[in-house]
């Protein structure tokens, strides 16, 4: 049977770009992989089909000879240095998978050191709201694993060296064959590492690392939020067997404030005020995030609800040198336990009292009073 030809089987055109060729066989080889289509002899072989017409247009120089002289080019080593002749796809599939779909299709180029990185560690840290107005500094306690000083994080006793692991030879990675694939894997015997440590370090008994309770001094920036999160790279567990270490992850919690609520850059704060200085105006002093005062004018007439908007008195940007703005909330406050003369006062004032004096009271009535007529 005649094979087809390259670009019909990717479907593409000639004048397709490097992308479009790579992007066409990634969905055939996605579509028609055998792992997910087990015992589908058709599937295999569509599958090896694009695989091999990949290979070929992949390549400038390979694309270049197929174009000028179709399969006739590679047949029998033909083609010079591009040319196909008994090409190996078991390890070629290999390859193709690690770039498209990573470790989890037989790739798995790595460091051999990746394996050994140590863990990641969480600090949970809670501050008040000044102080996460204003930032600071504090120190903080943990356990974690340290590099053993003794064999200097090797895990090998002092004057020796690891050996090469006698499973992978070095390499890190074992292969074996299913088929016409070659699947690659990391070596259980030595977990990635590709060495061997024949002679452990009596400190740390191989490992590289040990236990310890460690101190650091960490800066909390202004303007952290509840639920931040701040990454201290490296101050984590150490690795085993000289791996990198890993990093510590400090979650803030911001404490709720007595007068401050938050939102964001923002703070608001209910201001109680009493029904004569809301209905003749007054000016007053409040409180502001950063231990101040602000004065602010009270207009006769504020209703209760009425925000009045401070700018630049709420929380610093974490990034920037901006600040968010203050709102307070006017709640007039109805008095209570009224002495003799306040009752006669404000009685006296209901009797003088007219509509134009609460033009939102007269307003409910005449809508409720057209409720009930309806």
């Amino acid at each position: 049977m005649a094979k087809r030809d390259y670009y019909e089987v990717l479907g593409v055109n000639k004048s397709a770009s490097a992308d479009q060729i790579k992007s066409a066989y990634r969905k055939l080889a996605v579509k028609f992989h055998p792992d997910k289509n087990k015992g589908d002899k058709g599937a295999e072989e569509k599958f090896k089909e694009a695989s091999e017409a990949y290979h070929v247009l992949s390549n400038s120089e390979r694309k270049q000879n197929y174009d000028n002289f179709g399969h006739a080019a590679f047949e029998n080593g033909g083609g010079g240095r591009g040319g196909f002749g008994n090409f190996d796809f078991s390890n070629h599939f290999s390859d193709i998978f690690e770039d498209f779909f990573g470790e989890g299709f037989g790739g798995g180029r790595r460091s051999r050191r990746s394996n050994n990185r140590g863990s990641d560690l969480r600090y949970d840290l809670s501050i008040s709201l000044e102080e996460a107005f204003s930032g600071k500094k504090q120190d903080i306690k943990f356990s974690t694993s340290e590099k053993c000083d003794t064999c200097s994080g090797s895990g090998s006793k002092p004057g020796h060296q690891a050996g090469a692991c006698s499973m992978c030879g070095g390499h890190g990675q074992v292969r074996s064959s299913q088929g016409f694939f070659t699947v690659q894997q990391t070596c259980p015997q030595c977990a990635g590492a590709g060495e061997e440590i024949t002679h452990p370090c009596s400190s740390c008994n191989g490992q590289g690392k040990k236990q310890a309770s460690k101190r650091l001094s960490v800066t909390i920036p202004k303007g952290v939020d509840d639920g931040t999160r701040i990454r201290l790279s490296g101050k984590g567990e150490a690795g085993s067997r000289g791996g990198s270490s890993g990093d510590l992850y400090l979650f803030i919690n911001v404490h709720s404030h007595e007068l401050f609520k938050r939102s964001d850059e923002n703070l608001f704060f209910e201001c109680p005020v009493s029904i004569a200085d809301a209905a003749l105006g007054t000016s007053i002093e409040i409180p502001t995030i950063d231990g101040g005062k602000a004065k602010i004018k009270i207009p006769a007439g504020t209703q209760s609800g009425k925000q009045f908007r401070l700018r630049g008195k709420g929380m610093p940007y974490m990034r920037g040198s901006d600040f968010g703005d203050l709102y307070v909330q006017i709640t007039t406050e109805v008095p209570i336990s009224l002495n003799k003369e306040q009752k006669e006062l404000l009685e006296k004032f209901r009797e003088i009292e007219n509509e134009k004096s609460n033009p939102s009271i007269k307003k409910f009535f005449q809508k409720a009073k057209s409720f009930w007529k309806n």
